[in-house]
């Protein structure tokens, strides 16, 4: 799987119905709301490149109340488990 974070901001009076609207997208696994620079922060989960495109461009920018988005793409995921066994080498 290929994952890629957007980073979204939307229009403030439109947030929750903008996150519903993210979160209801084929592709999307999870959608955050957040303080700060961010209004929301989808995580897309997909097969092909392509798809993050079609995701993204095609369907995420495209939707009433997304102002812009800043996409990330992800080259290894790591869990908690795999951060402690870093950090555990050579003991």
């Amino acid at each position: 799987m290929i994952t890629a974070i957007v980073l979204i901001n939307a229009d403030v009076h439109r947030i929750p119905e903008t996150a519903q609207a993210v979160a209801n997208i084929e592709g999307v696994s999870e959608v955050y709301s957040c303080a700060g620079d961010i209004d929301l922060i989808a995580k897309v989960r997909v097969r092909e490149h392509d798809q993050i495109a079609t995701v993204v461009t095609e369907k995420i920018n495209r939707l009433d109340g997304v102002v812009s988005t800043s996409t990330h793409i992800a080259f290894r995921e790591y869990a908690s488990a795999d951060v402690d066994a870093g950090f555990d080498i050579g003991n």
